[in-house]
């Protein structure tokens, strides 16, 4: 099965050299191009696409509301890999709170790119990648501060958070199955049960709860406990 790709971006030539990369690939597929969030929402929505890379900054409509609104017609399968540089921190939380699936740099090598878009394909987010952590924490630390636990927070079981403040700290299944003496097969149930009540699409989106709610301290790698 290919993987179907709708890419959003302003320049031209940025275009260009994202098809050119992912057209050499067999498993994946450019279906549209669009210049704007706008053209983006609409191919979206006619092509359902299964990743869409999606630049932030763009004309009519910018990445972060296109991407709003592409996640919010029901596709279940659609995955967002949001486009950035450098310079634009300020805008990744809001980007996740979106429902982005992750962050790559304009300039990412394409060994990277590629991988990057079979990954959120596949249903998993690009979150250890120190670049997405550090924006996130960054954003977080200079702008929001840790908010009292959301309920879905307090449904999970002692476990449960123990899974996803190791997952806001970038760590994968292998890792968290080494940390907690567990089996791979363990560490999946356990993330399949923090998504599915926390009520999120992925792991990003599972972050993002545990920030707000102060089970992970931005920059530091501590956890606190609201319940404490």
């Amino acid at each position: 099965m290919s993987i179907a790709v709708l890419i959003a971006d302003d320049q031209v030539l940025v275009r260009a050299g994202f098809r050119m990369i992912l057209d050499a690939e067999p498993d994946l597929r450019v279906v549209a191009e669009a210049k704007d969030g706008l053209e983006a929402v609409e191919a979206s929505r006619l092509l359902e696409p299964d990743v869409v890379l999606m630049d932030i900054r763009m004309p009519r409509m910018d990445g972060i509301e296109a991407t709003r609104r592409i996640l919010a017609g029901g596709h279940a399968g659609l995955r967002v890999l949001m486009l950035t540089t450098f310079d634009l921190d300020e805008y990744v939380y809001e980007a996740l709170q979106a429902g982005a699936s992750g962050f790559l740099l304009k300039d990412v090598p394409p060994e990277q790119l590629v991988a990057g878009i079979r990954t959120v394909a596949a249903g998993d987010a690009l979150l250890a990648p120190t670049v997405t952590r550090r924006l996130i924490e960054t954003y977080l630390r200079e702008a929001r501060s840790p908010r009292p636990a959301t309920p879905p927070i307090g449904e999970l079981t002692d476990r449960e958070r123990e899974v996803l403040r190791l997952i806001a700290q970038g760590l994968s299944n292998a890792e968290i199955a080494d940390a907690l003496v567990v089996s791979r097969t363990t560490v999946k149930t356990h993330v399949a049960h923090v998504l599915a009540k926390l009520g999120v699409r992925d792991r990003v989106q599972a972050v993002v709860l545990a920030y707000e709610a102060g089970i992970v301290a931005p920059g530091d790698g501590t956890t606190h406990d609201p319940r404490a």
